[in-house]
């Protein structure tokens, strides 16, 4: 994995001679080399810049194939035509498309996957886009047309920025590299907006702050000379979208094809040049991705290392409640047992847990999920000393069905964010004028509305399944992207690559348009997945009940939360004077936290929210947002 970042116009030339010509000294080799360097912990193995007339390209590289050949930026020809990339990620398919550009002549110089998407583009232009299996995110830029691309992988992935600022349009794998090129970090109403009434999801294609967005997935921004415009044109497609039609495979038949796609993703995303290894929680999907790396690795010889995640004391001071209902680490333990893996369990504490929350900020530019994701990044960076690839069951809820909102009809009919429908929740310590100037149900209620009317849908659909088909969609365009978000700036911050079988646009393809009555075989949750486990996994865990990612339960935990809050709020020039309402807050915290109903997803509830509004207020004073 890698950390990318640029610019482009086409109106003034950056190597002229009052800019330093193509001396290192010229000043937008010094900007591009700031980009470059904030993002250094994406990629601490190698880092090269290159300046052009018109565009600036930065890199920073984490080697995990071809470790020797795959330098970037990387330049290359055909046929009179040069183009030049910056590439974060990685292709899974490699392979495949290098033979099939065989019959181009092409030139090769190195093994990786790098050199194949930009001998495509050389041969085939954008089309061959389409034909990437993989995660990622790269800037290509056109030396002849004059032309700078902008794409993203079909799922979303891997992260890509951009923001038009004065003449100039500059992008980065994270917002902090716009910010090194020198726009400015603001905040408008819809940014509020995005922090309380939606956060911690975003709306697809923004990107948080002031006039910042986000490549879509699936989507290549081209930006070019415009004779009739002040800078440059952008014009934007899709070379990849989820589509709607009737499923035609019998029960077995599909089952068949699920348990083939799951084994042929996983086993392609195991492709590395340096050890994998995976996360283990003892649930069904980490399981089964684990099940099936260690099937592969044992028959060339070698054992996966695995690895769980809790919280120190959290067997003293668990409680159980509907959506987690038992520890993971009993079922971590009796899985690593039965594949035979070298399984690590590793513990998190309050102190670590509530310190990590500034760090996960820092890693996220944006407040994010509070101790879910401060936990995740510390967790991430203990992995990373031993590993720097790792396998994750993520997003198969998402595309499975597991959550509790595809089932229970009562949280269909919220006509709202299914996990997310209290507003009251959410306002339960903002200052009432703060609040009602944002409008938050409105805000939140357009994102949702504007969601639904994209939804790809099929006329066969009976009027329960294109319901159940508007949540899917829902869930794919927002509670995913929150999730995978998540798991690139915690692995990424440490340098770990991690990868997410189940988020395979193959997998997504199918069985987003597989009928509900077999996605849930006699009324049982996620029954296609078990399926493709049996014989893979033991009873206990093909058939255990969904429990999410693991939180603490320890009361001190909440304390340390509360003092930390009450002493940003009473600090002169609080950056959350006039956003936390003091008599709200102190009312909050002689109640009682309910842990059964979470404001965010199952896990964010009332410890979470006052870790929540921690980043916020470090996030102001980070950014010196006003």
């Amino acid at each position: 994995m890698c950390g990318i970042a640029g610019f482009y116009q086409n109106k003034y030339d950056f190597l002229a001679p009052e800019y330093g010509g193509r001396n290192r000294k010229n000043k937008w080799y010094g900007t591009l080399e700031k980009m470059r360097d904030c993002l250094v912990h994406r990629g601490p193995n190698d880092q090269h810049v290159l300046l052009y007339n018109h565009a600036g390209l930065a890199h920073t590289r984490l080697s995990i194939r071809d470790i020797q050949g795959g330098a970037q930026p990387m330049t290359a020809s055909f046929h009179g035509k040069t183009a030049t990339i910056v590439y974060n990620g990685e292709i899974y398919n490699t392979d495949e498309l290098r033979n099939s550009l065989s019959s181009y002549s092409l030139r090769w110089n190195t093994k990786c996957d790098t050199e194949v998407i930009l001998n495509g583009y050389l041969a085939m232009g954008t089309a061959f886009f389409s034909r990437l299996n993989g995660i990622f995110a790269f800037s290509i830029y056109d030396h002849n047309s004059g032309e700078m691309l902008l794409a993203r992988d079909p799922m979303g992935v891997k992260p890509l920025f951009y923001q038009e600022h004065q003449d100039t349009v500059v992008f980065g794998s994270e917002p902090k590299a716009i910010f090194a090129y020198g726009v400015p970090a603001e905040a408008d109403r819809d940014c509020w907006n995005e922090i309380f009434a939606l956060g911690p999801a975003r709306t697809p294609g923004k990107g948080g702050f002031k006039n910042m967005k986000e490549v879509l997935p699936g989507e290549c921004l081209t930006f070019s000379d415009a004779p009739n415009a002040p800078y440059y044109n952008c014009q934007k497609h899709f070379f990849w979208s989820l589509e709607a039609y009737p499923h035609r495979d019998s029960y077995q038949d599909t089952v068949e094809k699920v348990k083939w796609l799951i084994e042929d993703s996983i086993q392609r995303q195991m492709v590395s040049d340096i050890p994998i290894c995976s996360f283990l929680s003892g649930g069904l999907d980490s399981s089964l991705v684990s099940a099936i790396c260690q099937k592969h690795l044992k028959e060339r010889g070698r054992t996966l290392n695995t690895f769980s995640f809790d919280f120190k004391d959290n067997q003293k001071n668990f409680q159980a409640n509907a959506f987690q209902s038992s520890l993971d680490r009993p079922f971590a333990a009796e899985m690593a047992e039965h594949i035979g893996s070298h399984h690590t369990f590793l513990e998190c504490d309050n102190q670590t847990q509530a310190d990590y929350l500034y760090k996960a900020v820092d890693a996220r530019d944006f407040p994010c999920m509070a101790d879910v994701e401060s936990s995740m990044l510390y967790f991430c960076e203990l992995v990373s000393k031993s590993n720097q690839v790792a396998l994750t069951g993520e997003c198969a809820d998402e595309i499975f069905g597991g959550y509790p909102w595809f089932h229970r009809k009562d949280m269909w009919n919220k006509n709202t964010f299914p996990w997310s429908w209290d507003m009251a929740a959410r306002k339960a310590l903002l200052r009432d004028d703060f609040a009602h100037h944002l409008q938050m149900e409105e805000y939140s209620q357009r994102a949702y509305l504007k969601t639904l009317e994209l939804t790809p849908r099929c006329s066969e659909d009976s009027a329960d399944e294109a319901r159940r088909r508007e949540i899917a969609w829902l869930n794919v365009r927002w509670f995913m992207m929150t999730l995978l978000n998540r798991m690139d700036r915690a692995s990424m911050y440490s340098g770990l690559e991690a990868r997410v079988p189940f988020a395979d646009p193959r997998i997504l393809g199918y069985v987003y348009n597989i009928p509900w009555e077999m996605k849930c075989h006699n009324g049982r949750t996620k029954s296609l997945l078990q399926e493709a486990g049996k014989g893979l996994l033991p009873d206990s865990v093909l058939y255990r009940k969904k429990s999410p990612y693991p939180k603490t339960y320890d009361p001190a935990y909440e304390r340390l939360l509360a003092g930390r809050l009450m002493d940003m709020l009473d600090r002169t020039n609080s950056p959350l004077s006039s956003i936390v309402d003091r008599r709200k807050l102190e009312a909050f915290l002689k109640s009682p936290s309910d842990y059964g109903k979470p404001w965010y997803g199952q896990l964010m509830a009332g410890p979470q929210m006052l870790a929540y509004f921690l980043q916020v207020g470090y996030w102001i004073e980070k950014y010196g947002i006003s």
